[in-house]
């Protein structure tokens, strides 16, 4: 995502490694030195930065107490152990560089392996339900979890170096940023970021905090920022979330409710749009946002979109079986009163369809809501945030401060639409609903 967003513009500067950037993002080109991948990247409009000073490579992990009982040092010796649970990041399970290529170099046979985040797959290692996973070496759980990195005996994992990515016309727009990027090659080694890691990971410091002292410590570079407190936080969160909500819901109602419309009025063309719908619904949630990255960039705008498109379905499905419902003798009795097609839907078919309709709209929102956590990994922000943030720094009350504000906004929309369904219905309707539940 990243890569794609400073491809388009919409950001202007990124850290990477240089193992990623020749194995897996420009692998097809058969990059091999420095040299050829700063090339590569020029063609782009795009430059990197000399290396910062630590190589993060890959490096496959056990717990040091399983490591000594079964005397493993090497990553070989896994071939003798094919039964032992393997759990790597979701990443490394499809990378050039992952477990395809690591499993044909070293011949592992194992067959119990799967795909995780990768900082849970230090829980799974923890609780015993792993055995074996990926490691980048400059993780502060590596020590804390006490886990031994096995060594890469047939030299599989290329050097993964850090460096700055940066979009060429960055230089020209702000040379003096671009020459405090450079002021960091070579100064920041494997040691001290583990140690920056340890004090955000396991010493619960926020990551501003760390990178503002390292900045003065080494560089004497003073930085001025403002900590959030945990209810401004909350809030920016929920005014984030409550806009993609309403904005994407507001528009999928607008919409989803005339093509239900036309779908129950015409049944060819309605085929058509709930299989479209339906498609779009079958579609993972977190792949449609990501489709949305290359038409609308990052950020609100595609989380926006995706959201829109997720909520048709149940509105629409709702809104064709209401009006394909309404009684046969209830039609041609407007028929006979000489009503247009345009009066018997406004005051026979939506009053009666309108209790269905808006159960798909509660569906719709109840959905939303929930699938809107995940705009937070393009970059929209909402309760996602603390959710992704708690996730990689396994801190359960981060994650509980996304989780449950989401949860509890899911049953306030659906309450609102509730008593909107009750105002709405005519009053003769009504009366009949209560007394017949």
């Amino acid at each position: 995502m990243l890569w794609s967003a400073l491809n388009a513009g919409e950001i202007d500067v990124y850290p990477e490694y240089t193992g990623t950037l020749m194995q897996e993002i420009l692998v097809h080109e058969g990059l091999r030195t420095e040299a050829a991948l700063q090339r590569a990247l020029a063609k782009r409009g795009l430059r990197m930065t000399q290396p910062l000073g630590f190589n993060n490579t890959y490096a496959i992990g056990v717990k040091e107490e399983l490591a000594d009982r079964l005397g493993l040092r090497t990553i070989s010796g896994l071939r003798k152990h094919p039964k032992l649970a393997l759990g790597f990041g979701s990443e490394f399970m499809d990378r050039a560089d992952g477990w395809p290529g690591l499993k044909r170099r070293y011949q592992l046979p194992h067959q119990n392996v799967r795909g995780l985040d990768h900082d849970l797959a230090y829980r799974g290692i923890e609780s015993g339900t792993l055995h074996v996973t990926d490691l980048y070496a400059t993780d502060a759980d590596i020590a804390y979890y006490k886990l031994r990195a096995l060594k890469d005996d047939l030299h599989y994992f290329p050097v993964y170096d850090a460096v700055l990515l940066y979009r060429a016309g960055l230089e020209e727009r702000t040379s003096e940023a671009v020459a405090l990027f450079k002021q960091l090659a070579g100064r920041i080694n494997e040691p001290a970021m583990i140690a920056l890691n340890a004090r955000v990971k396991l010493g619960g410091e926020a990551e501003t905090v760390v990178a503002t002292n390292f900045l003065k410590k080494n560089f004497g570079i003073r930085t001025e920022f403002r900590m959030h407190t945990a209810w401004q936080r909350f809030w920016h969160h929920t005014r984030d979330h409550l806009l993609l909500v309403s904005i994407s819901l507001s528009a999928a109602i607008i919409i989803a409710i005339p093509l239900g419309i036309l779908a129950a009025r015409r049944p060819r063309i309605g085929q058509l749009i709930l299989s479209v719908t339906g498609i779009i619904q079958t579609i993972p949630s977190l792949a449609l946002f990501v489709f949305m990255i290359p038409l609308l960039g990052i950020g609100g705008p595609p989380a926006v979109v995706a959201l829109f498109l997720y909520s048709l379905l149940p509105i629409v499905r709702n809104t064709h079986a209401a009006l394909n419902d309404i009684p046969g003798a209830i039609r041609e009795s407007a028929d006979a009163l000489g009503l247009p097609r345009s009066a018997q839907l406004r005051l026979i078919e939506l009053p009666l369809s309108a209790r269905t309709i808006l159960a798909g709209i509660k569906t719709s929102a109840v959905i939303n809501v929930g699938t809107a956590t995940l705009a937070a990994l393009i970059g929209a922000g909402g309760y996602g945030q603390p959710i992704l943030t708690g996730i990689r720094l396994d801190d359960l009350g981060l994650i509980l401060q996304g989780a449950m504000p989401a949860a509890a906004l899911a049953l306030l929309v659906q309450g609102l639409f509730e008593l909107v369904e009750r105002s709405m219905l005519p009053k003769g309707l009504r009366l009949s609903t209560e007394s017949n539940p």
